[in-house]
This record gives C-alpha cells, sequence and structure tokens, in this order.
C-alpha cells in the first residue's frame, strides 16, 4: 500500500463470492450510505485536480459490496456505520491528494487516484501458485492500492476474474477495483485477521496478539495494512492521516469512534 502525492492547488481552482451471499441479499449498506453521503465524504474525488475524477462511483462501490455481503451489515446499526468509516478511511488515505492546505482540509481528498504514481517497477516475485504474467506490472493500484502478483492472483481467482493475465483492470474497471480493496478487507492473511472482523468485534486476539499491544479498534487495522511501517513507533503523519479520514466520516455517518484508534504501541504482524 503506497502514500500517494498530494495535490498541489491553484488558487481559486478463494470462492465465487456469489455463492457465500446466496441468491437473495438481505440487506443493502445503500441504507447506510447513500449517494449524497458518499459524495460528501469523498468531498473532491471528482474535483479537477484529482487524476481519479470520475471513476469512484457510488454505483460501482454499491455493485462491488453485494458480492461482499457481511461487509456494513454485520452487527448493530453502530457497527456497520464505524465499518463503512473504518473501509472508506483507510482506503481515502492510500488514495489521498490532500494536505494541510487544501480546501476542506487533508481529510476531504481520498479516492483522487486510481494507481500509483510515477513509474513503478513490476513488483513481481517468485510464486508458484501465482506468476507473473510476461510484461505485466503489479503496483498499487485501486482504493486499497492492493499490489504485488501474490495479492492479485487471488484477489482475482476471488472476484472471478483473472488480475494476474490483466492487473490494470484494477485501474479501469470501477467495480473490479472497489472488489479488489473489499477483497483485501474481508480476508484474513494469517497471522492477520481480516479487518472485517477487528471492526465488527468478531476477532478475539490472542495470548501473543494482547502481549504485542493488539487490541481490538481502528488501529489494529492500520497494523493489518501497513504495520511494519507505521506502527509501533510516535504516531506518524501516516497513521495520523488515516485516523482523520476515519473520524470524519464517523461524524458524517453520525457515530462514535470506538477505542484504540492508534498503532503506536502494537507491535506488528509477523
Amino acid at each position: 500500500m503506497f502514500k500517494l502525492s498530494c495535490l498541489i492547488l491553484l488558487p481559486l481552482v478463494s470462492l465465487f463470492l456469489s455463492a457465500s451471499c446466496g441468491r437473495v441479499q438481505s440487506e443493502d449498506i445503500s441504507g447506510i450510505i447513500s449517494r449524497d453521503l458518499f459524495n460528501r465524504m469523498l468531498k473532491h474525488s471528482n474535483d479537477a485536480a484529482c487524476p481519479a475524477k470520475g471513476f469512484y462511483t457510488y454505483d460501482a462501490f454499491i455493485a462491488a459490496a453485494k458480492s461482499f455481503c457481511s461487509f456494513g451489515t454485520t452487527g448493530d446499526i453502530a457497527t456497520r456505520k464505524r465499518e463503512i468509516a473504518a473501509f472508506l478511511g483507510q482506503t481515502s488515505h492510500e488514495t489521498t491528494g490532500g494536505c494541510a492546505s487544501s480546501p476542506d482540509g487533508p481529510y476531504a481528498w481520498g479516492y483522487c487516484f486510481r494507481q500509483q504514481n510515477g513509474n513503478p517497477g513490476d513488483y513481481c516475485v517468485a510464486n508458484q501458485q501465482w506468476p507473473c504474467s510476461p510484461g505485466k506490472k503489479y503496483y498499487g493500484r485501486g482504493p486499497m492500492q492492493i499490489s504485488y502478483n501474490y495479492n492479485y492472483g487471488p484477489a482475482g481467482r476471488a472476484i472471478g476474474y483473472n488480475l494476474l493475465r490483466n492487473p490494470d483492470a484494477v485501474a479501469t474497471d470501477p467495480v473490479i477495483s472497489f472488489k479488489t480493496a473489499l477483497w483485501f478487507w474481508m480476508t484474513p492473511q494469517s497471522p492477520k485477521p481480516s479487518c472485517h472482523s477487528v471492526i465488527t468485534e468478531q476477532w478475539t486476539p490472542s495470548n501473543e496478539d494482547s502481549d504485542a499491544g493488539r487490541v481490538l479498534g481502528y488501529g489494529v487495522i492500520t497494523n493489518i495494512i501497513n504495520g511494519g511501517i507505521e506502527c509501533g513507533k510516535p504516531t506518524p503523519s501516516q497513521v495520523q492521516d488515516r485516523i482523520g479520514f476515519y473520524k470524519r466520516y464517523c461524524d458524517l455517518l453520525h457515530v462514535g469512534y470506538g477505542n484504540n484508534l492508534e498503532c503506536s504501541d502494537q507491535l506488528s504482524f509477523a
């Protein structure tokens, strides 16, 4: 997962997912997050200054979420709201174009980028199960900036699309893009729990987790995503950014933040 650059603005300017959801989904997150609210949360994502303008749409988000029927529908209404806020908070950090001096503040500029900036490498490592396709690159793309062939492979299998053959789909098809981020969110990768199980409080920390300071809360999600760089030290700017987005979205959803938002006292997962 990669921190993308701040925009400088001129003045005035596994298994198929449907199987787990069944034939009919009883609940839909559109009852919690409306189109208007989504657009207010991602206030500047369609600004001309954002390279991803027009890509991350509400309809794509809702369509992708329907393939992960437990997302935003688990627990009581407060838990459901917090999960949506947490997902959008973490992914807004991954795709942010905001700075402290940006109009409306840094936390109104999530979802400005659809892929890693510059001329990234191929992010291909030797892996018999998930071999790279010739000439393809697996750098950060989409809301979660999914990277490396060993993530593109299982994500593609889970959503029913060969992302090893066509990784660019994560930056060209908005539904696929959101699905890869939700796949990462919903899928445990041992020894890490899933982000979903943490925010819905279905995860029970082991003795090893407790000894390492990893307790239920938003901070463990940051640890899951990028703990080796951001956790176990005085709170760096990246963590502050993740928390800032999350708090703004919780406020818009009228829900409390919960406990343990930081990860400064947590060891990263092995």
